[in-house]
């Protein structure tokens, strides 16, 4: 039998790497660029008045913006899944010790 606290990793791992494209979108990092009066936009007025004008290469602003426009590189897909795995094996493993817990 294969242990529940792993399918639930796996289950976090696949819906993290489904999902962070549509969150990019949602929190404005879109194809067509920064979304205007999106959280994005707020991110990135930020980092400009921090840099004196302009965003820096290399910056979270920009390397969401990278991905929004361009899509998740492989090590961020693999970045993204093994985030999702953990908090999915967390959740499964913290399940099952409560279940344990009050039935015995």
């Amino acid at each position: 039998m294969v242990s529940p606290t792993i399918i639930t990793a796996a289950v976090g791992a696949a819906v993290s790497v489904l999902a962070a494209p549509f969150m990019l979108s949602a929190v404005g990092f879109t194809t067509g660029g920064i979304a205007a009066g999106s959280t994005a936009a707020s991110m990135m007025s930020s980092a400009a008045v921090a840099n004196g004008g302009g965003v820096a290469s290399g910056s979270l602003v920009a390397i969401l913006q990278s991905f929004g426009a361009a899509g998740l590189t492989k090590a961020a897909t693999a970045a993204i899944a093994s985030a999702g795995a953990a908090v999915g094996g967390v959740a499964g493993g913290t399940a099952g010790w409560v279940v344990r817990l009050f039935t015995g």
